[in-house]
């Protein structure tokens, strides 16, 4: 891959991205896959002043031998060390990269009850300080090419040509080209002025309907906004949290969804691959489940604590984006849920209520933000998808008709 353009991809995850502040720490989350691409990614951020970069390494085979042989309270367990790095994270506010290269099965065949429990446990620990931190930090999650992701992406290559291939994939739907900052400055733009007119509707639902049997109505909260692109924490600072990114999204009010919907898209969850799976919404809550594969893990996500039953995203996205057009399964998350229209179980986000500084947290969940340790995204998009939006009349306004769109 062309270094030149690796390094305009690096510039771009720590200035649009995370948007590093001069003096600020920076940690860094990734793989053993791409260390050339790390140091340059380490790199950027010095140059944009930052006064630490730390590299938190993962080796996913490394994670599922400790699934295997350790037992469910010490997988469950942070060692007080652990702890307190996440205090000195909610003390000193360090911008978080997140670099995403696992296997889509790199976990196939681990106990996944006892991985779930374990992440369950680990996720109380720490929801207190992360809750300290919620909103207050900049953080942004890009994907690198690891050899058994790419291999998974495209199948039959060589090792060395699924790679440059995922690359290629990666650097053209994440927007870099000659000048990646101005296209993402237009990106942002289109997406802002697009939530701008959902907000000025003042919608109450969202009604999904699709031929492959998707049924689903789903109430909004009226103090919440429809918001996409670029955040601005409590700090004053805008960042991108997702490089690539096509979504316009809201967290739905509790309680209020009713109906079925259909996946569109394979899920990679816990290391593993959920296929053509539905679920079904009674009082907001998922009442009833099913699944070609790995049906038993999809009802583990669904039942991993109270809140992960409950809806904690809708975000809209066109089937014409620039993944979809790319014609690249991605199994990953980041970037197929930017393929097509999707929700999301699990936490909400207590950032989408108009001034959502002025809430306490137990405010927001009373307004209608579901809590939870968890939150996953699951694509529902499909080329006849269609979404209409009721007002607080009554009225109803198309907002997506054949995929796309209606405005």
């Amino acid at each position: 891959m062309n270094k030149t353009r690796l390094r305009k991809y690096a510039h771009l995850i720590a200035s649009t991205g995370a948007n590093i502040q001069k003096g600020q720490e920076v940690i860094v989350a990734a793989g053993l896959d791409q260390p050339e691409f790390v140091k340059m990614l380490v790199e950027e951020c010095y140059k944009l002043g930052a006064k630490k970069v730390s590299v938190d390494w993962s080796y996913q085979p490394l994670e599922k031998l400790a699934i295997r042989y350790q037992s469910s309270k010490v997988l469950g367990k942070l060692e007080d060390w652990q702890i307190e790095k996440w205090k000195h994270q909610a003390e000193f506010l360090p911008a978080k990269i997140y670099l995403t290269s696992e296997d889509p099965d790199g976990l196939k065949g681990v106990n996944q009850k006892k991985y779930a429990k374990a992440r369950a446990e680990r996720a109380i620990t720490i929801k207190p300080i992360r809750r300290a931190m919620e909103n207050r930090y900049q953080w942004c999650i890009a994907g690198v090419p690891g050899e058994a992701w790419a291999k998974k992406v495209f199948p039959g290559m060589r090792v060395s040509t699924a790679v440059e291939k995922l690359w290629e994939a990666i650097l053209d739907t994440s927007r870099v080209d000659d000048d990646p900052i101005a296209a993402w400055d237009a990106h942002n733009k289109d997406l802002a002025d697009r939530s701008a007119y959902l907000n000025s509707l003042e919608l109450r639902k969202l009604v999904y309907k699709a031929s492959n049997g998707t049924d689903l109505t789903v109430g909004l909260i009226p103090e919440a906004l429809f918001c996409a692109g670029g955040e601005t924490s409590t700090e004053g600072i805008y960042f991108n949290p997702n490089i690539p990114t096509e979504e316009v999204f809201t967290s739905p009010k509790k309680g209020e969804a009713e109906g079925i919907v259909y996946s569109s898209l394979p899920l990679s969850y816990g290391g593993e691959l959920i296929e053509n799976f539905w679920i079904r919404f009674e009082g907001g809550k998922a009442v009833e489940s099913g699944a070609e594969r790995n049906a038993d893990l999809l009802n583990e996500m669904l039942t991993l604590d109270e809140g992960a039953s409950y809806l904690g995203e809708c975000a809209l996205v066109p089937y014409s984006s620039p993944i979809r057009k790319s014609g690249v399964l991605f199994y990953n998350t980041l970037y197929d849920e930017n393929a097509a229209c999707h929700l999301a179980i699990g936490m909400g986000f207590t950032n989408v209520l108009r001034d959502f500084d002025k809430y306490t947290d137990d405010e927001a969940h009373k307004l209608g933000i579901n809590d939870s340790v968890t939150h996953v995204d699951f694509m529902i998009g499909t080329a006849d998808l269609s979404i209409t939006g009721i007002d607080k009349d009554g009225k109803e306004i198309k907002i997506f008709e054949n995929g796309e769109w209606a405005f």
